[in-house]
């Protein structure tokens, strides 16, 4: 598991789908949803890992392009 489009075949696996609109927002609910796999054992520690690790790598890259963004544009930065 390497992309956010594998962690994303997983979770449709599941029967999950994620479409928030805002990129970040999608790996916020998706990294929600990884996590409620994890606890109810559905997935096992190992891919829960990696796919966490992907979901974080792309979050904080989400964040840097967005912040390169706003100030290209000189506005203030809204993460949330």
């Amino acid at each position: 598991m390497k992309t956010l489009y594998d962690v994303q075949q997983l979770l449709k696996k599941f029967g999950i789908f994620v479409y928030v609109g805002k990129r970040l927002w999608d790996i916020e609910l998706m990294s929600l949803e990884l996590d409620h796999l994890h606890q109810a054992q559905a997935i096992d520690d190992q891919i829960f890992l990696k796919a966490r690790m992907v979901l974080t790598r792309e979050h904080h890259l989400e964040e840097k392009r967005a912040t390169r963004e706003e100030q290209s544009r000189g506005k203030k930065v809204d993460r949330y």
